[in-house]
């Protein structure tokens, strides 16, 4: 930048030359305002830059303080590689050392809260008004204005006899940039913690609906085993008392559905509770808790064979699978082509059930976003993507995005091979 962008480019040079031969205040100013107009440009790249960048490397590797540190490290090294190959002295002064504290502070007064888009507006303003003070002829020795630019016009302004009218429309102007600089701050602010503080508050009123029906729903299931125990002692007792077989063939049957009905029971109850199911089992329960009530037709690509058992808690999974596929419904939803897909594979990692469909798809910028508890592109905040990664996390398992504008979506639910095995094989 600062080989690109010279004097020559902006005119100083010939305003610094029409002030020697015919002085005049109005000169002096443009080539005031040029001087700022040149160090702001020169200077936003790397401060910016220098700004996003801590900012992300902090967010990424969850350290906070890289925030500050890497701006603080980075912009005084960019000084000093610029002036190792510019002739003209890029001076690391007053307004260098505030813009670095300027940083520090937006991270603190911000709290994790500020966009980063925010900080980098209001930090290229305060770049702006602190530019400034290097034409305010009496900070000089404080370490104002030591470039050669800079001192030349402040030169000129007092063999002009201006040096008084230059600093005072130089301090008004800093004062206006920075006073508007540290108002919009204060206001971003406040609106991203009101934004933040209703998103959480949304989420608060969702976990209390929803832990306040799944506590009576808990309740009522915990009733279940009394029934369920008494069954299975009488129909333990008529195994005992009678040696029909066809009898014994109807006992063995509601034996087994018993069973079945108090594993459903234990995986309600207990979110570590897994058992054995085949993937046809799972597909089934899975239609029967959903598609059958939904006026959206679905097709299926179930290329993993259905035999195979995957060790689940079926509840919690089904209902992160339902998740999905409610998704993928309010994706394609007003579209004539509407389609959505729920697919199955399997590797030599183990087995994926997928939900796929032809959507407007999710752009770049909003994959990451989703996980989010309170983000949604829709109405309401959306939790039932954090639900579906804490269920697959339950598992040890991995779940994967593929999305393209206007194509669609596809997630992924991962299952190791650890949860999978061919129910053909013995056992024991």
């Amino acid at each position: 930048m600062p080989l690109w962008l010279s004097i020559e480019r902006t005119g100083i040079d010939e305003w610094m030359g029409t002030l020697q031969t015919a002085p005049d205040g109005s000169t002096l100013m443009l080539a005031a305002f040029g001087l700022v107009m040149l160090n702001t440009i020169r200077a936003l790249p790397h401060y910016i830059g220098a700004l996003l960048l801590g900012d992300e490397l902090g967010r990424r590797l969850e350290r906070p303080w890289l925030k500050i540190a890497v701006p603080f490290v980075i912009i005084p090294l960019v000084y000093a590689i610029i002036n190792g190959y510019n002739s003209i002295n890029y001076h690391f002064g007053g307004p260098a050392i505030i813009l670095l504290l300027s940083i520090a502070v937006l991270h603190l007064l911000g709290k994790g809260q500020l966009r980063p888009i925010y900080k980098a507006f209001i930090l290229a303003q305060l770049l702006f008004g602190f530019q400034w003070l290097d034409t305010i002829t009496y900070l000089t020795a404080f370490g104002f204005g030591g470039g050669e630019l800079s001192m030349l016009v402040k030169t000129t302004a007092e063999l002009l006899g201006f040096e008084q009218a230059i600093s005072l429309y130089s301090f008004l102007f800093f004062a206006f940039f920075i006073s508007n600089a540290t108002v919009l701050a204060v206001y971003l602010t406040m609106a991203e913690q009101k934004t933040r503080m209703r998103q959480d508050l949304d989420i608060a009123r969702l976990d209390m609906v929803e832990s306040r029906s799944g506590q009576e729903a808990l309740h009522l299931v915990h009733d279940l085993k009394t029934p369920l125990s008494l069954m299975e002692g009488l129909n333990s007792l008529i195994q005992m008392k009678t040696e029909d077989r066809e009898i014994l063939q109807y006992t063995n049957k509601i034996s087994s559905s018993i069973q079945a009905t108090s594993d459903m029971v234990s995986e309600i109850l207990y979110h570590e509770k897994k058992n054995w199911c085949s993937l046809k089992t799972f597909i089934e329960y899975v239609r029967a808790n959903k598609l059958s009530e939904s006026e959206t037709m679905y097709t299926f690509d179930l290329a993993a064979d259905e035999e195979l058992e995957i060790n689940i808690n079926k509840i919690r999974m089904t209902r992160a699978l339902v998740n999905l596929i409610d998704n993928a419904g309010d994706a394609v939803e007003g579209k004539a082509d509407a389609k959505v897909t729920i697919a199955t594979k399997e590797s030599r990692q183990g087995v994926s059930v997928g939900v796929q469909d032809n959507g407007h798809g999710i752009s770049k910028e909003n994959i990451n976003k989703i996980w989010n508890a309170g983000y949604s592109t829709k109405s309401h905040p959306g939790v039932g993507l954090t639900f579906v990664k804490n269920v697959v996390k339950e598992h040890g398992a991995e779940m994967t995005i593929e999305s393209k504008k206007g194509i669609g979506t596809t997630f992924w639910i991962h299952l190791p091979k650890e949860r999978v095995r061919d129910e053909n094989i013995n056992h024991g």
